[in-house]
């Protein structure tokens, strides 16, 4: 697998059912905290191995950063990242580090299938249901810390949903029958709804009201608190999606771009439920947000 459907990670055969999953990602800081931004940082690069049903063997780091910065301050991060690693036997081998005038982090993580089989983010079938592990509005309220204006609340509630790893839904999901899984990252919702539905040729279905969002998320997008980035996404989906509700605020939220977000999961109607109770019971806040629409040959997200 490659660069054709978008994917989240690059897989590469070694024989009929192992494969290497390869991915790399990045990111500037999302909190105050060192330890607390690489423990998140590790996790997000971890996050398209679980997407593509892979486990982390090890990684490399990508560290960006001014050398007037503390070392302190590296070394907890780095810290942060290693103790995310330790707990799930990947290895970090080495890693790149370069002078830059911004601090950025993040990871080249390859994992291992043992068992063939792919977790993409294309296959979705006719009335599929698609539920969501997370909740929305993480880079509205990153964006919020950024500008001093997020409470102790705000940055409480986004830096436990950005802690939280996908790695114990993806293990489950070979319990059910799926059909596509992806992550919910720089593109926000919606445009990673649209890969799914492009790739697929299906037209999706997503009901408004059984989104979840972070506390202040609409607060502060009525304060124009939004990262550049959703602007972005939502001009690159003109044409491409439906927003029926007269909610300019939650529109922009569906293409709010997601660090560390959660995984978007396909699933048969049969297995949904009980999917859904699942990811719940290991701490998720998962809930079934739509369905696959119709085979459709000019693919649209339609948000009612």
């Amino acid at each position: 697998m490659g660069f054709e459907t978008n994917d989240d990670a690059g897989v590469f055969k070694i024989d009929e059912n192992i494969y290497l999953v390869h991915t790399v990602d990045f990111i500037t800081p999302v909190c105050d905290d060192p330890y607390t931004f690489g423990k998140i940082a590790a996790i997000n690069s971890l996050s398209d191995i679980y997407a593509m049903g892979g486990t982390p063997i090890n990684a490399l780091s990508i560290l960006t950063y001014s050398c007037s910065i503390d070392i302190s301050i590296i070394r907890e991060m780095m810290q942060g990242a290693c103790d995310e690693f330790a707990k799930i036997n990947c290895s970090l081998i080495g890693g790149h580090t370069v002078d830059d005038n911004e601090l950025k982090l993040g990871f080249s993580v390859t994992g291992l299938i043992t068992d063939g089989k792919i977790f993409k983010n294309i296959g979705l079938r006719k009335k599929d249901h698609l539920i969501y592990t997370k909740r929305l509005g993480i880079g509205i309220i990153t964006t919020a810390i950024k500008g001093e204006l997020a409470t102790a609340e705000d940055i409480y509630n986004v830096t436990s949903e950005m802690l939280k790893s996908n790695q114990k839904a993806s293990e489950i999901l070979r319990n059910f029958d799926i059909s596509a899984v992806t992550d919910i990252t720089g593109f926000g919702l919606a445009g990673h709804l649209y890969e799914v539905a492009k790739g697929s040729n299906m037209s999706i279905l997503i009901e408004l009201d059984r989104l979840k969002l972070l506390p202040n998320a609409i607060e502060y997008a009525k304060m124009g608190i939004i990262p550049a980035g959703a602007y972005h996404n939502k001009e690159f989906l003109s044409g491409k999606y439906n927003f029926s509700a007269d909610n300019k605020e939650l529109e922009i939220i569906t293409f709010d771009p997601q660090t560390s977000g959660g995984l978007l999961i396909a699933v048969s109607p049969n297995d949904s439920a009980s999917l859904k109770d699942c990811l719940i019971t290991l701490g998720y806040e998962a809930e079934i947000i739509g369905y696959a629409d119709n085979i459709s040959k000019a693919p649209k997200v339609n948000f009612i």
